[in-house]
Parts: C-alpha cells; structure tokens; sequence
C-alpha cells in the first residue's frame, strides 16, 4: 500500500527575540522584532490544510538545535528539524553531529552564508564533512544567492552525489525586477537554475526569501508566475516543494495568504496535473527529508 501523502510546509522558523541573537534583521524587519511560536502558526496550518512542517534553524548558535527540538516535542506537526551546524569548521560540525544524527526528528543540516564567500565548501575536510552527512540520510539546506555560491553548491552536488542538497528560497530569484521591463535582470538567476537543475540531487523550495522580501517594495502574487515556471522546467515537481518562510513572510502577507499565491503559481504552470500538484505540495518534502507519514 502506498503511504499517505502529507501536505507539508517545507520551512519556516520559531524564535523569542529576546533570548537569541539575530544579525541578519535589520531596521528594515520591525515587524519581526516579536515572538514567533507554534500557538502563532498552527491556526493558519489548519486553515491551509497543511498537515505537517519542516522546521529550519534562524541562528548560527549550538542551542538553536536543542531550541528547535523543544519546539518540535510540543507541536507533533513539525515533523523534520533542519539543524545548524558550522560546516566550515568541520571538526566542530563533527562533534555536534555525533549528537544529532541519531535523532528521529533531525533530517537536515544548515548554516547562514548570506553573501559571504563560500570557497570552503569544496575544501577537502568540508567535503568529507558533507559524506557523513549523506551517510546520516541528512540533507544540506542551503541558499545560493550569488554566481559564486551558486557555481560552489554545483561542485558540492558533483563530488558528493550522494547528498541531498535542498536549495531555499528559489535561490534568490530578481522579483524585485520586472520580468517584462528588464528580462535582462533575470537571465543569471535563469541560467543558475537551468545549470543546478541538471544535477540530480539538488532539489528547490517554492519559497520567497528575506533578501527578496526585504527589497520587494509590495506582494505581488502575479510575479510568481515566472519564476515558479522556470523552476518547474528545470527541477520538476519531483524536486520541487511549496514552503512559507514563516514568520520572515509576514514582512508582506499572512501564512495563509502566502501558501495559496505559491501553490496558485505552480497550479498555474501545471494545469490538471492532479501528481505533481500532489508533490509539490508535500511528496516532495517527505521524500527528500525522510518525513514519516
């Protein structure tokens, strides 16, 4: 019998502000300068009909994971934690992980690279690193916004091909440009993904990011439309999944209201396919994390 397929939002974040540092707000981020806790996010799962979250680290510090999982053991829908570990210290990363991979609810790994240089992903203890991580079954979360980290996560994918490698955010497509008025503007983030997407153990997440969000002037659920569709020609809905970006959405629109412009966007690009709606919308995510149905 084939196991049920959940509906999943494949990434979003918890925090109190007043007990973790996080650098990467600015001035521009006021309205998330509040606590953001599963009582916040669960009347809009039910409302969107999503059964089941992946939950993703917000902050470059070992007591996020413990946070993460305290967090997890009181909202039985969150149902995979993406860990921080410091990947480009691998020994710390090491020892850290010993004490992760045998928990059911760790199915991933991550850390904030903003647009910092990434050269040392390819280094030899870093890659050694990423092999553990696919021995574990984890996946690497990571969100490419630059030529450079775009060109470094393709050499990770090529030299470990067994490590699952989960791209956020789209990997920062230009939203803030038209894609009538300057197609010019989009055409390196159009070639990055036709370049990842050949690779088959890169998967995407239907998501908007705080780089986007942050110089997006207004939400615009018809700005969707192309970058979804050009993700979609090169992934597949086997690779990709929907997910919220809750709370850092919010900067814009609701849970709720950002769920159902994604999903209409890849509706739109994939008329009546009834399976890959269904993959998108959560088979993708069970698949690529491991999440139990």
């Amino acid at each position: 019998m084939t196991p049920p397929t959940l509906t999943v939002d494949a990434h979003h974040h918890f925090w109190r502000t007043a007990r973790q540092p996080q650098p990467w707000r600015t001035s521009h981020h006021a309205a998330l300068a509040h606590d953001f806790e599963p009582a916040d996010l669960e009347p809009s799962l039910k409302d969107s009909g999503i059964d089941a979250t992946v939950l993703i680290q917000s902050v470059d510090l070992p007591e996020e994971n413990e946070r993460m999982l305290r967090y997890a053991a009181g909202a039985r829908w969150v149902r995979g934690v993406v860990a921080w570990l410091p990947l480009h210290d691998p020994p710390t990363a090491r020892a850290l992980l010993a004490g992760l991979r045998t928990h059911p609810l760790i199915r991933g790994a991550r850390c904030l690279i903003g647009r910092d240089d990434a050269d040392w992903l390819t280094a030899p203890a870093t890659l050694a690193l990423f092999r553990e991580l696919a021995a574990a079954d984890l996946t690497w979360d990571i969100v490419p916004v630059t030529e450079a980290q775009a060109r470094q996560v393709a050499s990770v994918a090529e030299a470990v091909p067994q490590l699952r490698i989960i791209i956020d955010h789209m990997g920062r497509p230009p939203l803030d440009a038209s894609a009538d008025d300057d197609p010019d503007a989009w055409r390196p983030w159009q070639d990055r993904i036709a370049a990842l997407g050949r690779l088959p153990n890169l998967a995407l997440k239907l998501s908007v990011g705080i780089d986007v969000l942050t110089a997006w002037h207004t939400w615009s659920s018809a700005a969707l439309h192309h970058p979804t569709a050009h993700a979609l020609h090169h992934f597949g809905a086997d690779r990709l999944m929907l997910a919220s970006n809750w709370p850092v959405s919010t900067l814009h629109r609701s849970h709720r209201t950002v769920w159902n412009d994604l999903y209409e966007a890849a509706r739109h690009a994939l008329p009546a396919d009834d399976r890959a709606l269904a993959a998108l919308r959560g088979g993708t995510a069970m698949r690529w994390y491991g999440l139990k149905p």
